[in-house]
């Protein structure tokens, strides 16, 4: 069943904001590419040591391309596995949200919780049976870790699409130049 009401509104803007953070993923790994191609005149990667901007810059627009592609798509299609993070509530651990979230200062957002209920978190800060106590960057951490080759592997489809694509277009840059008819 759809959402409906201000819930509406709340999936759309889900979906462009994460729709805008794809487009910045897409353009960070544009950047350490071009960036590569600028300081080496090269797109393969000879010194690792020397590359190590572009190489950061490519490593965070897959991350960032891919978790905010799920999250579109999860607004999208309204998916609970989709939308929600991994099992985790904030950077460290949940005492992250002391004193800055809801009513007194032992509150967690509801999305920390075991189970997702309506004002689940209040108070409930430190109880790890209602509330998950790992912090979401050990869990992404690890995510990451474990799914290492994945990573790797989409991050070389996507440099070796952008390289063709390259390609493709300085054959029809020199076609045009040439004189040639291209069609």
């Amino acid at each position: 069943m759809g959402v409906e009401g201000g819930m509406k509104c709340v999936k759309y803007l889900l979906f462009f904001f994460n729709f805008i953070f794809w487009l910045c993923g897409l353009t960070l790994v544009v950047l350490g590419v071009l960036v590569q191609v600028a300081v080496h005149n090269t797109v393969v990667i000879n010194n690792v040591s020397a590359s190590s901007a572009p190489i950061v810059l490519i490593v965070v627009g897959v991350v960032v391309f891919f978790i905010a592609f799920f999250g579109c798509c999860g607004a999208w299609k309204e998916s609970y596995c989709m939308v929600t993070m991994l099992k985790c509530c904030g950077v460290i651990n949940a005492t992250d949200w002391r004193g800055n979230f809801g009513p007194g200062t032992n509150s967690v957002p509801d999305s920390c919780c075991v189970n997702d209920t309506a004002g689940c978190g209040q108070g409930a800060m430190e109880d790890s049976s209602k509330v998950h106590q790992m912090g979401c960057q050990t869990v992404v951490e690890e995510l990451l870790k474990k799914n290492i080759m994945w990573v790797i592997v989409a991050a070389l489809v996507i440099a070796f699409l952008q390289i063709m694509g390259i390609i493709f277009a300085c054959m029809l840059m020199r076609g045009i130049r040439s004189g040639y008819e291209v069609m």
